[in-house]
């Protein structure tokens, strides 16, 4: 029972903080569309699976004692927040007769895989599910147990993104948007540059 608990809090509170993933969805609910955040938070969620899968499968242990291997995955989550992030920056104030037209459509595919991609490069999510399978899930605990926890963890990053996305799709939302969606591209392009160029330092110093 302390153990479930344990799971639950640190799986909670590890999703509500603010990230790459919350940055990703609200830039894609609010510049594009509901659909598109939400087709995010579903991505973000199939990308923590990614994470349970190489932790219950032992590399999640072998991560946790090689910093060589673990700043190899920061230096790449890095490098994509900065892609992700330098992309937004580019973003052009619309010429005041566009100023409300509706942002490039982004296909649902590719909605997935933008939040796919930003939850499976994310270092700050690979530190999280490794701590709890490494520090709070035994290794007694069993596998159905082990899965379930899995499960949990994606299903909590899913609603409470879908609670973000639906949050930040909100007409207000899109009506400040339509005015200032480039301000909003580049303050959230400026975010994930930064956290990129936060992650790449703290490994090159640890290297």
């Amino acid at each position: 029972m302390l153990e479930a608990f344990s799971v639950a809090t640190i799986t909670i509170l590890a999703v509500i903080s603010p990230g790459a993933d919350f940055a990703m969805v609200t830039r894609n609910s609010m510049v594009l569309s509901r659909r598109a955040g939400l087709l995010t938070a579903v991505g973000i969620a199939l990308g923590v699976l990614v994470h349970v899968a190489y932790s219950m499968a032992g590399i999640g242990l072998l991560i946790s004692r090689s910093i060589l291997l673990f700043n190899a995955l920061k230096l790449a989550g890095a490098a994509y927040l900065v892609y992700l992030g330098v992309t937004m920056l580019r973003a052009r104030k619309a010429d005041p007769a566009q100023a409300a037209a509706p942002a490039a459509a982004l296909s649902d595919r590719a909605a997935l895989r933008t939040g796919f991609l930003t939850n499976a490069l994310n270092p700050k999510t690979t530190l999280f599910v490794v701590s709890l399978f490494t520090q709070v899930i035994s290794p007694e605990t069993p596998l159905a147990v082990q899965l379930g926890y899995g499960a949990f963890m994606s299903l909590a990053h899913l609603v409470w993104f879908a609670l973000v996305a639906c949050a930040f799709s909100s007409a207000a939302a899109r009506q400040f948007v339509a005015s200032s969606r480039h301000l909003v591209e580049r303050a959230i392009g400026g975010v994930l540059v930064a956290l990129g160029l936060g992650l790449a330092a703290s490994s090159l110093n640890r290297g």
